[in-house]
Parts: C-alpha cells; sequence; structure tokens
C-alpha cells in the first residue's frame, strides 16, 4: 500500500528532521528499519514513547554502533536498502564505519541521504546548533515579526521541518528516481541553511527589486498590511483575514459592513495604519463564532486561528480527515494524498523489538544466529 511499496530505507537514529523525513516516507508506505540506540540520547525533557509520534509507522532496531558486529549488521542490511538516512555531525558516521564510502561500496545503488544544518562543508559545520540559528543565518527569522518587536521564531517548522525534513525526502527520492534509471546511488547533502535560503527564493527576488522592505512588519504579507493579519474578537478569540486581491478586499469590506470610502485605496499604504484601525474595531464587535458564521466559506479569505485542542474538530478539517487517531491518540494525517495508490493507516511508534523489526530483511536462522552471539 502506499506509492513508496516496496522501498526499504535504513534511518539512523537521530532528532528533528530525520525523524519527520523518515516518518513521511513511511507513511506513503516505504519499509523504514529505524537503528536505535540502546541507550536513548539525552533530548532534555523524555517523553512516553507513544506520544513521540514522529517514530511512527516503522520498526525499531536497538543496536550499539561501537560495536564491530553491530557495524556489520547494518551494512549488510543496506545491501537490500534503497537509501539510509543519517543526521549526525559530518564525519560522525565514517568514524563509525558507516560513511557513505562505505556504504555505497556494499551497495552500489544506495542512496546515502545526510541531513544537518550547517551542510557536510564551511566553516560552520562542525558547530552545533539548532532551527533558530539556521533560520537566523539565512535571513528569514530576521524577516518574521512585528513592526519595533523583536525576531520571532516560527516554532521549529522553517528549519528543521520545511528546510530540513521535506528537502531530505525530496533530493532522497530524486535520488532513488535517478538510480533506478543508473543503477548508481549517490549522497544527498540536505542542510537546513540551504533550504531554509531556497524557501527564502520568492522573498529574496521582491527584497531585490525594491518590492520588499527589510523593516518587520511593513509588508504585505508580514502583517504590515491590515488586509493580511489576525484580529481579536470580542470573546478574546482571534481570526485571520488575508484579503489581497481587490475583489476578495471587496467581499470582506461588505460582508463585516465597513463602507470602501472609510479605507480608501488599499493599495495606499497611508491608509495601512487608519483601516487597521478600524478593522481592530469592528472585530470586536463579535464573537470569533459570530465571524465564523458570517465569513467562513465566502471569498473575504477568511479563518478562524484554532489552537491544536480545535484544530482536529474542525468541520472542513473533520470531513478531510485531516487529523486521525493512532493507538489512541489524535494526530496529523498522512499527506499529500494519493488517489491510486492509498497508504495504509499509521501504526504507532514501537520500542525496539529485534524480530519483530528484522522481518523482511533478514531469514529467520540469520536473526537466531546474532542473537546467539550477542549482537541483537
Amino acid at each position: 500500500m502506499g506509492p513508496l511499496q516496496g522501498t526499504k530505507i535504513i534511518e539512523l537514529a537521530g532528532i528533528g528532521p530525520g525523524p519527520l523525513c523518515a516518518m513521511l516516507l513511511a507513511d506513503m508506505g516505504a519499509t523504514v528499519l529505524r537503528i536505535d540506540r540502546k541507550t536513548p540520547a539525552d533530548l532534555g525533557s523524555p517523553r512516553p514513547l507513544a506520544y513521540n509520534m514522529l517514530l511512527r509507522s516503522r520498526r525499531s532496531l536497538a543496536l550499539d554502533l561501537k560495536e564491530p558486529a553491530a557495524v556489520e549488521l547494518v551494512l549488510r542490511l543496506l545491501v537490500d536498502a534503497d537509501a539510509l538516512i543519517e543526521g549526525f555531525r559530518p564525519g560522525v558516521t565514517e568514524r563509525l564505519g558507516l560513511g557513505s564510502e562505505v556504504c555505497l561500496e556494499r551497495n552500489p545503488r544506495l542512496v546515502y541521504g545526510r541531513v544537518t544544518g550547517w551542510g557536510q562543508d564551511g566553516p560552520l559545520a562542525q558547530a552545533a546548533g539548532h532551527d533558530l540559528n539556521y533560520i537566523a543565518l539565512t535571513g528569514a527569522l530576521y524577516a518574521i515579526g512585528r513592526k519595533g518587536a523583536p525576531p520571532t521564531p516560527p516554532l521549529n517548522l522553517l528549519g528543521d521541518y520545511a528546510g530540513g525534513s521535506l528537502y531530505l525526502a525530496l533530493g532522497v527520492l530524486a535520488a532513488m528516481l535517478e538510480a533506478r534509471a543508473s543503477g548508481k546511488g549517490q549522497v544527498v547533502d540536505a542542510a537546513m541553511v540551504d533550504g531554509v535560503a531556497s524557501l527564502m527564493t520568492a522573498a529574496y527576488g521582491l527584497y531585490a527589486g525594491g518590492l520588499m522592505s527589510l523593516e518587520r512588519g511593513t509588508n504585505m504579507i508580514d502583517t504590515g498590511a491590515y488586509f493580511y493579519d489576525v484580529y481579536q474578537c470580542a470573546d478574546g478569540e482571534w481570526v485571520s483575514v488575508a484579503s489581497i486581491e481587490g475583489r476578495f478586499h471587496d467581499e470582506l469590506l461588505r460582508r463585516i459592513g465597513v463602507a470602501p470610502a472609510e479605507i480608501g485605496d488599499a493599495r495606499d499604504r497611508a491608509n495601512w495604519d487608519r483601516a487597521r484601525a478600524i478593522f481592530t474595531r469592528v472585530f470586536r464587535t463579535r464573537t470569533r463564532q459570530q465571524w465564523c458564521e458570517l465569513l467562513e466559506g465566502s471569498d473575504a479569505c477568511f479563518a478562524p486561528v484554532l489552537s491544536m485542542a480545535e484544530a482536529p474538530h474542525h468541520p472542513h478539517l473533520a470531513a478531510r480527515g485531516a487529523f486521525v487517531e493512532v493507538g489512541g491518540i489524535v494526530q496529523p494525517a498522512p499527506a499529500p494524498r494519493f488517489s491510486r495508490t492509498v497508504a495504509e493507516a499509521p501504526t504507532p511508534p514501537e520500542a525496539p523489538d529485534a524480530e519483530r523489526a528484522l522481518e523482511g530483511w533478514l531469514a529467520v536462522e540469520e536473526i537466531r544466529q546474532l542473537q546467539a552471539h550477542g549482537v541483537l
């Protein structure tokens, strides 16, 4: 089931972008085997396995990769794999004996996917860092925030997951597609700084053309424009409007009862502060639900600002099945969707289980021998 059915991927356990990439590939039907540590990594705040939902839809094998026999086992598994994913600092897998050259020697058609913050080379390649540092370096963080306010971190969505996980997944899939034609694998160097910089392509184009100011909160889609922002309602909840185009802007004004003459020309930035004050006053006259009843489903480009507790229950998301329950826990459903090769429902994260994990990779006799020798 799923478009990646029959694809086999080895994931060397890490945090952040690697696990999400592996989850996405597993959600689309790939058989992903996670090689976990025997001693869990220090993540600062431990959580029960069931809530580490990035580990869903795949099986796990605990190995001590400082042991030669464990490294040899991974190399044995790679013979039948289409790709490997790792997220260590540059040089770590080489020191373990699982570097790209060794792995590609064992399996010349292997796609070796590497994801780091700074990349495999460059002055910062060996430095520690996190999402916030990577988006800071690329100009993305500087651009996010309200006028007069400091740069605002957008969770860790932009660096770890958009610039890291998604670009790693795209690179791995592209390389696997090429390998099926050429019979040759290669290394995919997915750096979060590269991915975030790529995501900023349109913004850099606007800036180069003199159409985007470096001052936060003064541009059309960074809360500078009154018609692309959030507003508080009478009950303290929030709604969003994004009526950029003229016809959508006219629709919004008509529905909320504001005369166009009160606003003036929406393209004239001199009118934005006055229009924002009007919008602020008007949206505080009704509750969020009342605004939903008036504006949802129209061309006013409107949506309520929902919390994670509320979002899964919204009628539109419920109708699309955007959230599913896995192991009793509500979580986002696999995306995107496929019309013919529909993937199976996700399965809960699993604790390491050697026999279960190696099913479909090694013969039962081989697994028994590894257990007898203490490798598993």
